[in-house]
């Protein structure tokens, strides 16, 4: 997948979702941002941090259950449409069967196990990839790997995250 990657090293779930807040002021209404790592890897708390940072109303916990869920905003910013796709057999149609009630072109889209699956919903997107250690492990350490496709993502300075 060309992009722009940045790679950035995560140490509790605190720096995640302050990872999250901070990736927030990077996005924007159309935005898509995928989330892929293994169960535990720290997907919704990133998501957490993004819901912080975009100022968006609600609780972000995991959709799993209802396979998505909006926050409206609390302010002039996006609304944030946090889908989890783990039991979706993927594509557009089942996006929009579910009948979200936004513009996804008006929101910030974050999709768990999206990969493979929405890749069509947008030309512009970040995939964001969390690896933990697996096993019988205490480790929070989370290696992320941030990498943007398309024009959208060609000129925004990913590396700002790491700093």
């Amino acid at each position: 997948m060309a992009g722009v990657t940045t790679e950035i090293t995560v140490n509790s779930p605190e720096q995640m979702r302050e990872l999250g807040r901070r990736l927030a002021k990077l996005l924007r209404a159309g935005d898509l941002v995928m989330l892929t790592g293994e169960l535990g890897a720290g997907k919704t708390t990133m998501t957490r941090g993004l819901g912080e940072g975009l100022g968006v109303r609600g609780a972000v916990t995991s959709p799993t259950f209802v396979i998505a869920r909006v926050h409206p905003p609390l302010g002039d910013g996006p609304p944030l449409v946090h889908v989890d796709a783990y039991r979706l057999g993927g594509g557009l149609d089942e996006m929009e069967d579910l009948d979200l009630d936004v513009s996804l072109s008006d929101s910030v889209i974050v999709v768990e196990w999206g990969e493979g699956k929405v890749e069509e919903l947008a030309d512009d997107r970040l995939h964001v990839l969390i690896h933990r250690a697996v096993g019988d492990t205490t480790d929070e350490v989370r290696h992320v790997t941030l990498t943007g496709v398309g024009e959208r993502w060609a000129t925004v300075g990913l590396g700002v995250l790491s700093a």
